[in-house]
This record gives C-alpha cells, sequence and structure tokens, in this order.
C-alpha cells in the first residue's frame, strides 16, 4: 500500500522539478528576445517624416505625380491635401483637420501656388508639422493677402486673366475664378508640352475671389519652422522677383529652377530632391 504511493509522490516531484526548469529555461529565453529586440529597436532606422502636398488654385493634386513616385521609391509616406479652394482661413483650418486625423509623426508641408499660403497659415496647429516647402508659392506675412503680394509686383487686371462663374451659396459679391484659355497656357503652364498644358487646362480647379483676396490672419509658421523654397525662374504667374523677395522674408533655402509656375511638372526630380532635403532636417 505504502510502495505505489511513495512512487507516486516520487514521480510528481520529478514532473514539478521538469516543469520548474522548464519554466527557467523559457523565462531566460524571453528574457534574451526582449533584450535583443530592444537592441533591435535602438538601432532600427527611425521612420522617414510623411510628406504632406498641398495643392493651389487652377490645379489640383496630379500635378505632383511625379514628385509623389521619386519620394515614394525613396520610402517616403506621401499625402495628398485636397485643398478646397474656398477661403484661405477655412482651408487652412481644414488642412489642420486633415494633418490632426491622418498623420502621425514628423510632416513635412509642401505648398504649391496658393498652397503655401495655406500651409503658412495651418502648420503651427500641429505640432508634428517640422518643416515647409513652398514651390513657386505664394508666402504672405500676417495682414496680406495673394492679390496684395502680386500688386506690389506690378498692376494685375482680374479681367484678362479670369472667367468669373457664379457659384451656389456665394456671399455677395463672390464669385470662381477660372483662368481664361489665352492666359492659362503662357501665364501658369508655360515650359510644358502642348499636350500638358491642355490636360491642365481641362481639369483646372477654380479658387474664389475671396480667397486670394483674404488676408493671412494667422501668426507666420515661417517665422519659427525651417522652409524652403523652389522658385521658377520662367514663372509668369509670380515673378521671380517677388518669390525671393517672400523666400528672403521667410529665411527659406531657395532653389532656382528653370521652369514655369508649374515646377514640380517640369522639374520633378529637382523639387523632390529638395523636399527630401527638408525631410532629412526634421528630428
Amino acid at each position: 500500500m505504502n510502495k505505489p504511493a511513495r512512487t507516486l509522490r516520487g514521480a510528481t516531484r520529478r514532473i514539478l522539478t521538469i516543469a520548474a526548469g522548464i519554466a527557467t529555461v523559457a523565462s531566460v529565453a524571453l528574457a534574451g528576445t526582449a533584450n535583443a529586440d530592444s537592441v533591435t529597436d535602438r538601432h532600427r532606422p527611425q521612420a522617414k517624416p510623411t510628406v504632406v502636398i498641398v495643392h493651389g488654385a487652377w490645379t489640383d493634386a496630379s500635378s505632383f505625380t511625379a514628385v509623389e513616385k521619386i519620394l515614394t521609391k525613396d520610402g517616403y509616406p506621401v499625402l495628398d491635401f485636397a485643398n478646397p479652394l474656398r477661403s484661405l482661413s477655412g482651408d487652412s483650418e481644414y488642412l489642420a483637420s486633415f494633418l490632426a486625423a491622418r498623420t502621425t509623426g514628423p510632416v513635412v508641408l509642401v505648398g504649391h501656388s496658393y498652397g503655401g499660403a495655406v500651409i503658412s497659415e495651418a502648420a503651427l496647429t500641429d505640432p508634428d508639422v517640422k518643416s515647409l516647402v513652398y514651390v513657386d508659392a505664394f508666402v504672405p506675412a500676417e495682414g496680406e493677402s495673394l492679390l496684395d503680394l502680386l500688386n506690389s509686383a506690378g498692376p494685375v487686371d482680374p479681367t484678362q486673366l479670369f472667367d468669373t462663374i457664379p457659384y451656389p451659396g456665394a456671399p455677395e459679391g463672390d464669385v470662381d475664378l477660372y483662368l481664361k484659355k489665352e492666359a492659362f497656357a503662357p501665364g501658369f503652364a508655360n515650359g510644358l508640352s502642348h499636350a500638358e498644358q491642355a490636360s491642365f487646362y481641362a481639369k483646372q480647379r477654380p479658387i474664389t475671389f475671396s480667397a486670394v483676396n483674404e488676408k493671412a490672419s494667422a501668426a507666420e509658421a515661417w517665422k519659427t519652422l525651417p522652409s524652403w523654397y523652389v522658385a521658377g525662374t520662367q514663372d509668369a504667374s509670380i515673378p521671380l522677383a517677388l518669390q525671393l523677395q517672400m523666400a528672403e522674408r521667410a529665411g527659406s533655402t531657395v532653389t532656382e529652377v528653370k521652369a514655369g509656375h508649374l515646377a514640380m511638372v517640369k522639374e520633378p526630380k529637382k523639387v523632390a530632391k529638395v523636399i527630401e532635403v527638408a525631410a532629412k532636417s526634421t528630428k
């Protein structure tokens, strides 16, 4: 009677000893894995910042297609912001909401033309925005509108440039502005092929008169964030002298390219290179 009991107790002790040994080995292995993971994490390259592209008036995100392909190939996440082109304050608030909802980690904001004013207004709403890139862009100071800046370079006659179209729900006196066909190719898409000019003209998106006449009201992000500026030397929409004046005021690092207002279409490699330099500066 006693012998089977002693045998059972001895077998149980052996099983418990073996189980304890297995548990000890497992805990050591897990600790080693955790340490290895910690070492791996320390040496794993940091994720690249997200590039958020903000197109301007009379175009859309497709104008950055070639630039985006380069950035994506080089490992940069890219997001396009569908700029409403309704009002500077409203479009900037919309961008701020977009950044809060759709990005995590460091962000490089890229603005073309009117998009430059939008990123300048919205950038400081998100602490993850680390740098700004302006491409043939407006960089207004507080209290300046796009029309103010253009008129500072010489009188602008809107009737020679725009077809004005009423839109539903517009404030009194406001209209949508489309570039006239005779002004589009030489003034907006110069330097591109006829096929490219025709394509961009057909899909141009209008901006409201009130948006280009609205004065910037937010603190200028370029006063506190590092910025880069791509200036098209053949830009017939924003004179080169005005571009350089705004870039110098903002303290931007300037790259001049032989291109018109759509420098990102004409010189995508050079524009992408500037964006990547800005991205590598983020911490």
